[in-house]
């Protein structure tokens, strides 16, 4: 399997033998196993189902959003390939949401115990390579097949929605399209490395990956409950007034908001909602004399950027304890 390590380090030209970076061959060498392996595939296969699907959804729909009067929204026409639904099925951005948490646990419970099981872990570290340089191209090659996957998705909804509408994005819309790529990449990779993280602490790839799982599920279904009956322990009495009500509120979606889908959600929505002007209670003074108009990126942005960088915080500190516990980790087979 790692003869790559041999074979690639001198160059096939040998008139000039300039070595290949072991890193590169490292993440070469991820990214072929990703690619070629079934549960990839399996995953690839169900999430351009569910995407065509959502498409077909949203074109269905998109003809009475054209026409629907006092939409602040009318002008972002191509965004609603990505929000609009009739119902049927969720929007692009929801299913995005819920399958690529599976896709990073598929592609990272596995990385490192089921090497270690298999004794190539050890052959690996006796090649004359920095440890690190594994534990790094394990996430880097897993997260080239993501970056390439949703960018692809993306724009192929965007090339079917040109074909179809016949009206290409603005720069704006692009602009938007884009950075909601880039955060859904975000996303997933926090549960790769939460999933390698796993991996590395459980030495059977089944028990990671149903810890991985398991997590998700905790956060996805039984976290939304367990926040409803505390809201209903805790709501207010009709007596109370305008300030106990804003805390209740703001107290529940700051205890929604540490999921980190949640923060996905939020942010997903506020970049191709432009209309969408704040993620938390407003006062009537606040609502007083708003004009329902959309906002520019850069407010969108300002909007989001603690959601952003929240789940930057949480991706590298899955990643600082995945990158810890396999440097102290004992790599020789049992």
């Amino acid at each position: 399997m790692y003869k790559l390590l041999n074979l690639n380090l001198i160059s096939p030209n040998r008139e000039e033998r300039r070595p290949a970076h072991p890193f590169r061959v490292l993440v070469a060498k991820e990214v072929s196993d990703h690619i070629r392996s079934w549960r990839f595939i399996i995953l690839l296969s169900l999430i351009l189902l569910t995407c065509v699907s959502s498409l077909y959804t949203s074109m269905s729909g998109i003809s009475k959003a054209v026409a629907k009067p006092g939409d602040p929204e009318s002008a972002f026409l191509f965004l609603k390939l990505f929000t609009l639904s009739d119902g049927s099925l969720p929007p692009f951005h929801v299913f995005v949401g819920f399958l690529g948490p599976l896709l990073g646990i598929s592609l990272g419970f596995d990385a490192i115990n089921s090497e270690q099981n298999a004794g190539t872990l050890s052959r690996v570290m006796a090649q004359p390579i920095h440890r690190d340089y594994l534990i790094n191209a394990k996430f880097a090659g897993a997260l080239i097949v993501i970056s390439t996957l949703f960018f692809a998705l993306g724009l192929g909804v965007m090339g079917l929605g040109i074909i179809i509408i016949g009206i290409p994005p603005t720069p704006q819309e692009l602009l938007r399209i884009f950075l909601f790529l880039f955060l859904s990449i975000l996303y997933v990779a926090f549960w790769l490395n939460l999933a390698i993280f796993f991996s590395i602490r459980f030495r059977q790839a089944a028990t990671s990956a149903l810890t991985a799982i398991a997590v998700w599920l905790f956060f996805t279904v039984f976290y939304q409950i367990i926040i409803s009956l505390i809201a209903k322990a805790i709501i207010p009495t009709a007596a109370a007034d305008t300030y106990q009500s804003l805390s209740y509120q703001k107290l529940i979606s700051d205890l929604l908001r540490i999921v980190p889908s949640q923060l996905y959600s939020d942010a997903t929505t506020t970049l191709l909602m432009p209309s969408v002007r704040s993620l938390g209670p407003l006062t009537m003074e606040q609502v007083y004399g708003a004009i329902p108009s959309p906002l520019p990126i850069g407010e969108s942005l300002a909007i989001v950027w603690p959601q952003l960088t929240g789940l930057v915080a949480v991706t590298i500190l899955c990643f600082a304890g995945s990158y810890y516990l396999f440097m102290r980790r004992e790599i020789r087979s049992r």
